[in-house]
């Protein structure tokens, strides 16, 4: 008698089986199950009753109904219209109602609301936009405690010289206190994802360094395009001094000063960095005390990364 081949299961969450939701690779989707966890990332974000929380990808409302239990109002993205409609049912007649407000659509394109906290599990495919979206965000919130991909969280945390520091750990550390707070195995959500989870919590420096981020974001690109090569031999390539060659003569006409006519660009280069001591320096060594002395003498000399 031939075998009977047993039905392949959807992977889909028991709360919601019954809505015949099926989970969205596309987006993301791995609903956080253990209450343990929830529990955990609320506590490290210290929520007060008069707290307005954002919360990114709310799912099927296990971490949402939580939040709301302790705070003023939550305001909650969400991109899945069907989940949308599973977390209002969650909350319907009941006395959270009036404290949830849902944004429907991609976070990366909406306009965020004041908010004091962040807390999210976050899609882990827009993590890298997410976090400078919210680092750049005015006025300041106090803090965000949010789930990423373990790797992903290891670069946010890394310090130079690490294996895994690159530009995503200075320019997220120029920007804000970074630490890593617990790791969340990948049998904690459902489905389970590919990858091992950590939950890392940010606060914004405020006030913010006296830069212009646009700028600090153009010199750490250079310098991290082969971080194990000095910044000298990043400086060299072709295509970044024909840029900065653009933007000093776009300097001088601002300023309504003549352009010499033997500009020589790589020898001011390398005087500039010679300076600052930095020419032998690599950018997976170097902190961000050492970028900013560079990015100041860049400047002085007119000089611009934007």
């Amino acid at each position: 008698m031939p075998k009977v081949r047993a039905e392949k299961k959807s992977r889909v969450h028991n709360e919601v089986a019954k809505q015949g939701i099926v989970f969205n690779k596309d987006f993301g989707q791995h609903i956080l199950k253990n209450p343990l966890v929830i529990t955990s990332m609320l506590e490290k974000a210290a929520l007060r009753p008069t707290d307005v929380v954002l919360e990114i990808g709310p799912g099927t409302g296990n971490m949402t109904v939580k939040i709301l239990e302790k705070v003023k109002k939550v305001v909650a993205c969400e991109i899945d219209p069907r989940l949308v409609a599973e977390l209002q049912k969650r909350v319907q007649g009941t006395h959270l109602q009036a404290k949830l407000q849902i944004l429907i659509g991609d976070v990366l394109k909406t306009d965020l609301p004041f908010f004091d906290i962040c807390v999210a599990n976050m899609p882990y495919q827009i993590s890298s936009p997410f976090v400078f979206k919210l680092l750049l965000h005015r006025p300041f919130f106090r803090c965000a405690v949010l789930m990423f991909q373990r790797e992903f969280a290891q670069r946010l945390v890394a310090k130079p010289g690490d294996k895994l520091y690159c530009r995503l750990s200075v320019n997220t550390q120029l920007l804000a206190r970074v630490d890593m707070l617990m790791k969340v195995g990948k049998n904690n959500f459902k489905p389970p994802p590919k990858v091992e989870s950590s939950v890392v919590r940010i606060e914004p420096r405020n006030p913010p360094p006296p830069i212009n981020y646009t700028e600090w974001d153009g010199l750490t690109r250079i310098a991290f395009l082969r971080k194990n090569k000095t910044l000298a031999a990043a400086f060299k390539q072709t295509t970044v001094l024909a840029a900065l060659e653009d933007n000093y003569k776009l300097h001088c006409s601002l300023k309504n000063v003549d352009v010499p006519d033997d500009l020589n660009l790589k020898e001011m280069v390398e005087r500039i960095l010679d300076k600052v001591d930095a020419g032998n320096k690599r950018a997976r060594t170097m902190d961000i005390d050492d970028f900013m002395a560079v990015l100041q003498a860049f400047n002085a000399e007119g000089f611009h990364f934007s």
